[in-house]
């Protein structure tokens, strides 16, 4: 069919056309949907920030009553940064030693383990020059060529290189277990015995193993209204697992499972006390069943804070298998660590929403729980720390 210039411009000004009345009942419609919310006085969740008229007493703190070690931060740039004024910040959280378990920093992410290994290399020279007490640094591996019949041996060497150069332990991230796969597209579940030379070299050399596994149990359920975090759905929904793409939470833990009681003597770190922090029961199973795991508190204090009462005697109780960790750094964010740990304070804030629409309480924990908790467990798992930082 013939198409000239005079009828596209007629089609041209027909489509402008609707597209202008479009826009001017779209406007008109939001413009009547926000006047009939602000008369019915609707809001978003997000908007809802009420202020409590709760009357009592309050004991928040900066720095920590005794100083710590946090096992779980990530320093992206540790290879290049000036370190001082990350320093000056850990001083004054009293934070004497961090481990930064991205040591292959950005490069983790270009699938290349020649450059993951020149990034930890700079890395523990950076630390190594300027303040080598301070901070200790684990190694990252590269899945990816998971197939090859070199796997086992580059691996190997790999780690080994690490620990000679002066890593001290190894991050294993949550993409094992949920989306990494194989040559064939199979997804490569944690126990797999192919992975085995991962686990019994680090036996071998005595480097502690801090595995992300997963993500909390709420993030594989459906997201609707019965789902606590709903808000965290709509704010970050990559985060969560639809069970069409992945495997279940049960199953990912149970690969997990099978993986820490295939290799009894390999020391494990299962982080963020293994998404078990609302379910403190199975957790005490879990350790129970398994004595080479130890955990940490990494991005689970909301969990802990609307428990009180069962989170302290979980703490009294496993005092020598719990560890602190925070996950991603913010010095503006500990000060919720340490009031939920260290006072009785009642019915607070929570520095992120959509971790969790409940108020926080403290544990009020004793001074030699709240000791092994900070820092006397972490020096067990890690000798070469050193133990005079802490000393009072």
């Amino acid at each position: 069919m013939f198409f000239s210039f005079k009828n596209f411009l007629k089609a041209s000004v027909f489509l402008l056309s609707i597209l202008v009345v479009l826009l001017i009942f779209g406007g008109i419609s939001y413009y009547v949907i926000d006047k009939i919310q602000i008369k019915n006085n609707l809001m978003d969740i997000e908007e809802y920030s009420p202020i409590s008229s709760l009357v009592v007493p309050e004991n928040p703190t900066n720095k920590s009553k005794f100083p710590f070690i946090d096992v779980h931060s990530h320093q992206w740039n540790m290879a290049v940064n000036d370190l001082s004024s990350l320093v000056n910040e850990m001083d004054s959280l009293n934070m004497k030693f961090m481990i930064n378990l991205s040591g292959s920093g950005f490069a983790t992410f270009s699938g290349n383990q020649a450059l993951m290994d020149l990034n930890l290399e700079k890395s523990l020279e950076n630390v190594k020059n300027n303040f080598p007490s301070r901070f200790g640094v684990f190694v990252n591996l590269k899945f990816n060529n998971f197939d090859d019949e070199k796997f086992p041996s580059n691996i190997k060497k790999s780690l080994i290189d690490a620990s000679n150069k002066g890593a001290i332990g190894l991050k294993i991230y949550k993409n094992l277990g949920l989306d990494l796969k194989d040559s064939k597209g199979n997804r490569i579940k944690i126990d797999d015995k192919r992975l085995n030379v991962i686990w019994e070299t680090c036996a071998e050399l005595g480097m502690p193993i801090l595995i992300h596994s997963g993500e909390p149990s709420p993030f594989f359920d459906p997201v609707d209204k019965f789902n606590e975090r709903w808000l965290h759905a709509r704010q970050r929904p990559r985060s969560f697992r639809p069970p069409e793409k992945y495997p279940s939470f049960k199953t990912v833990m149970k690969e997990q499972f099978n993986m820490f009681k295939n290799n009894p003597n390999t020391i494990f770190i299962n982080a963020h006390m293994g998404w078990m922090a609302n379910d403190l029961d199975k957790l005490a199973n879990h350790l129970d069943s398994l004595p080479n795991v130890y955990t940490e508190i990494g991005a689970v204090i909301g969990e802990l804070g609307r428990q009180p009462i069962r989170a302290r005697k979980f703490f009294i109780n496993y005092q020598d298998r719990v560890m602190f960790g925070k996950d991603n750094y913010k010095k503006s964010e500990f000060d919720v660590y340490f009031r939920v740990l260290e006072t009785d304070d009642e019915y607070f804030d929570y520095y992120r929403k959509r971790h969790g629409l409940w108020k926080m309480y403290g544990l009020n924990l004793p001074d030699e729980v709240l000791k092994k908790l900070y820092y006397k467990n972490a020096l067990k798992l890690f000798p070469s720390i050193d133990s005079e930082l802490f000393e009072q």
